[in-house]
């Protein structure tokens, strides 16, 4: 396959284009995805190709738009819609949850919602606290809906491919610092090689991002980028850690999760979505639930319980970054021989 190094919006463009080419039932609407490209550069130039008939900007009403595109789904059309911030959520839950997520259990199987919602998550920027969530355990604790979230260009053309053919209703979650934007902070591990040609990346199965024998770091997102600095600071110390991407939530490879936990004994979670009942408690309950041997309790680093602030140093504060992820690391290090069991 043909190679060149794209940003993650850019790989996200080319996977939703090449699927319009093939699939005439696929299209996209959502608010500013139009002449505008999306806020997050989600749907850049699309519009010049497909028109309006399937770039569709919608008016800002989540719920009639997710609304309409569950009945598209559900008529035949494969709809990609963005929702442009998750915060958003709160005024569509009901399209979301009670419609898209439900609707072919409803059925009895009969109907499947063969639908896309994308939308962008994380903070960084001082977009304050209802622009600035990530909320990943929020959707994947709801049953009847995948739930996945890239963290770099490669895997977000692929993820996207595979989330517009699946045949039930994918919510596709991308961090907009990893988006590659000219006009916001970036992460240059975001932007990585991607073929031409288009390809899939199947869902539930964990990246190995970085390989290691003291302790697995399992994360997602920007996150990823993230433990991946703090691990390549404790390489320079002696401390070797693997880190995992789990790349889908739902669904969760497990498996993947278990196999490394069992090499290193010590397990370390990290998140930007907030910490109480969230993606670090599921992933420190399967080893435990597996009654895995480890050599100290498990941590999680992770959003604290507060609202986001508007003000950019409460914000930097805040959220977790290489030298919170290390410093866990080194706690769990000098921890206490243990087994942890359900």
């Amino acid at each position: 396959m043909s190679e060149r190094r794209l940003t993650m919006a850019k790989a996200m463009v080319e996977a939703i284009a090449q699927e319009m080419r093939d699939d005439e039932r696929v299209f996209v609407m959502g608010e500013d995805v139009g002449p505008y490209g999306g806020i997050f550069d989600s749907t850049q130039g699309l519009l010049d190709e497909f028109g309006t008939e399937r770039i569709r900007d919608t008016p800002i009403s989540e719920t009639s738009f997710i609304g309409a595109g569950v009945g598209a789904a559900m008529s035949g059309m494969r709809p990609i819609v963005e929702l442009m911030f998750v915060d958003f959520f709160g005024v569509c839950m009901d399209a979301i949850y009670n419609l898209s997520a439900k609707n072919t259990y409803f059925s009895g199987g009969n109907w499947s919602v063969p639908m896309v919602i994308m939308t962008a998550t994380g903070g960084g920027y001082s977009d304050a606290g209802q622009h600035s969530q990530c909320l990943h355990a929020t959707f994947a604790h709801l049953p009847g809906m995948k739930v996945v979230h890239p963290s770099n260009a490669y895997d977000a053309k692929g993820m996207m491919t595979t989330a517009i053919r699946d045949d039930n209703p994918v919510f596709y979650m991308f961090h907009k610092g990893l988006q590659g934007l000219g006009w916001m902070w970036n992460v240059p591990g975001a932007t990585t090689n991607v073929p031409k040609e288009p390809y899939t990346v199947p869902f539930g199965e964990v990246g190995v991002r970085r390989e290691g024998s003291d302790l697995t770091i399992v994360t997602l997102g920007l996150m990823v980028h993230r433990s991946l600095d703090a691990a390549k600071k404790l390489s320079e110390e002696g401390i070797e850690a693997e880190v995992l991407d789990l790349r889908t939530l739902v669904p969760l490879d497990r498996e993947g999760v278990l196999r490394s936990v069992e090499k290193t004994g010590r397990l370390l979670v990290v998140d930007e979505d907030y910490k109480s009942y969230g993606v670090t408690a599921e992933i420190i309950a399967t080893v435990a639930e597996a009654g895995t041997t480890m050599h100290a309790p498990p941590k999680r680093v992770a959003y604290p319980d507060i609202p986001i602030p508007f003000s950019r140093p409460l914000e930097q504060f805040a959220l977790p970054d290489a030298d919170d992820i290390a410093s866990a690391a080194h706690n769990l290090m000098k921890g206490a021989p243990s087994t942890v069991t359900a």
